[in-house]
């Protein structure tokens, strides 16, 4: 009892920090709104650019993989949104590489506050909320057009799958960076499992290989961010032939991931040694 407690104050204590170095940033980003609304539009504007390259590609077709463009538009827009608000939370830990080569790290060590949670929340920025933005508007957009029939199960992993999607992102910008401890040259192993893992599911499962698809389950599990959720929300067929509780097990992957993200950072904690080493 005595160590859930402590394990649950800790907790508390992580998000608390979190909220203030990033309240910290934000305030400073606020004190140049018009800059901030520019870089805002920039963001908007690029991301944007991904969604503007399927709409060029169903000029030509009808069906990609046997998917519609609504249905492409449902996995563009849950991919993004899990994406886009795990960088919005958690995105600044890349810079963890650069901190240990110039030493900060140690700063933020020796301060009463866990250091994750001001490593993530460090340069927090509110221009990142333009890819989550994009990503809310084709989502939405999706579920008006798609002829779904909602039952009780599909409306529940709609949010389920948002929520479990951007903890399994943050996982994997936080177990990705954490690879920085031993290998500075880290950070772009990470950007191919974020922004390229995203980039990956905004694609029907049927265009790929059965060991890609394989591999995005078994080994690195995106596609329990919207792949499996989605073969049940669209009444799609699973090309891997899974069991139906696969569609349903993002919360178990999500779980397992911040489990392996956990015992990376506390390994790469045990193996750092400081610069005056």
């Amino acid at each position: 009892m005595i160590a859930d407690e402590t394990r649950s104050a800790k907790a508390r204590w992580a998000l608390r920090s979190w909220w203030l170095v990033a309240a910290m940033w934000t305030r400073a980003t606020m004190a140049y709104r018009a800059s901030f609304f520019l870089m805002l539009a920039a963001s908007l504007a690029a991301t944007s650019l991904d969604f503007v390259v399927l709409l060029l590609m169903f000029q030509h077709t009808d069906r990609l993989g046997g998917w519609s463009l609504a249905e492409l538009g449902f996995l563009y827009g849950t991919s993004g949104l899990c994406l886009g608000l795990a960088n919005l939370f958690v995105g600044s830990v890349d810079a963890l590489g650069d901190r240990i080569r110039t030493g900060t790290l140690d700063t933020m060590l020796i301060r009463p506050a866990p250091a994750l949670a001001q490593l993530c929340a460090e340069r927090f920025s509110l221009r990142r909320l333009g890819r989550p933005l994009q990503a809310v508007a084709v989502l939405v957009w999706s579920l008006t057009v798609l002829p779904v029939h909602w039952t009780a199960d599909r409306l529940l992993l709609v949010p389920l799958l948002l929520v479990c999607g951007t903890v399994i992102f943050s996982a994997i910008y936080i177990g990705g960076a954490t690879l920085q401890f031993w290998w500075g040259e880290a950070r772009e192993l990470q950007n191919s499992l974020t922004y390229g893992g995203a980039t990956l599911i905004h694609y029907p499962p049927t265009i790929f290989a059965k060991e890609l698809v394989a591999g995005v389950v078994f080994g690195v599990p995106l596609a329990f961010v919207n792949w499996l959720p989605a073969l049940r929300i669209l009444d799609r067929p699973d090309p891997l032939g899974l069991p139906t509780a696969f569609q349903y097990a993002s919360p178990i992957a999500a779980a397992l991931c911040v489990l392996a993200a956990a015992a990376a950072w506390r390994a790469g904690l045990r193996a750092y040694r400081g610069t005056g080493n």
